[in-house]
């Protein structure tokens, strides 16, 4: 029956592309949460009213991370080719989309987290510091799990559209489902396996979104 619906489809090539797109996309989740919630403290602790309140760190912080989460992804991927080539000696394969997907996501998620930590009750806090609490102890025992089921919410929003990324960067030979549904699907107008490819994405974003949602519930004690 699926052979019928999807004649020209190389099930091993499908699921050595979906292999591809998931290892792409959980490396990148996983370092752009940690360089999000990096940028995304020093947001809130630099701008007004808050802990280290410096207009020079947050302008620049700020004007950097407004740049980056700007630029269209097909261009940054363009943009990054020389840095990419510097850094990894190739242009192509799944470990060569990692820069552009990473540098793309990670002022995106940022901007989330800093939202995330604004919408932290200030009295609570307040409370921390009348207490004596240093920085980091406020960071690590009331930023963070005040603020958990809007980052895990963020981190799914930015997850799903990281696996967007990585068709993007497929076009260009970085390998995954992107790759093969343009050079196997298009290129070659068997809509097959274009479809069975896009499919897949389908399902990889629905699970993505029913997992966040999951985490997010259960820790969400409201």
């Amino acid at each position: 029956m699926i052979e019928n619906l999807f004649p020209n489809v190389d099930w091993e090539k499908m699921w050595e592309a979906t292999v591809e797109t998931l290892y792409m996309t959980g490396l990148s989740v996983l370092i752009t949460f940690v360089l999000g919630i990096i940028l995304g403290i020093l947001l809130f602790l630099t701008s007004k009213e808050n802990l280290w309140e410096n207009k020079i760190v947050y302008g620049v912080t700020s004007a950097v991370v407004n740049v980056f989460r700007s630029i269209p992804f097909i261009i940054l991927i363009v943009l990054l080719i020389p840095f990419t080539k510097f850094l990894l000696d190739t242009i192509r394969g799944a470990n060569a989309a990692l820069p552009a997907l990473i540098i793309g996501a990670a002022p995106f998620y940022a901007r989330m987290v800093e939202i995330a930590l604004r919408e932290i009750d200030k009295g609570v806090i307040e409370a921390a510091k009348s207490m004596g609490a240093k920085t980091s102890t406020i960071i690590w025992k009331v930023l963070l799990p005040e603020s958990m089921p809007a980052l895990v919410s963020g981190l799914t929003v930015t997850a799903i559209a990281l696996v967007g990324y990585t068709a993007m960067a497929g076009v260009i030979g970085a390998g995954g489902l992107g790759n093969l549904a343009y050079l196997d699907g298009f290129q070659r107008s068997r809509d097959d396996v274009t479809l069975a490819a896009t499919i897949v994405i389908l399902i990889i974003v629905f699970a993505l979104q029913f997992i966040g949602d999951l985490i997010t519930n259960k820790l969400d004690k409201r």
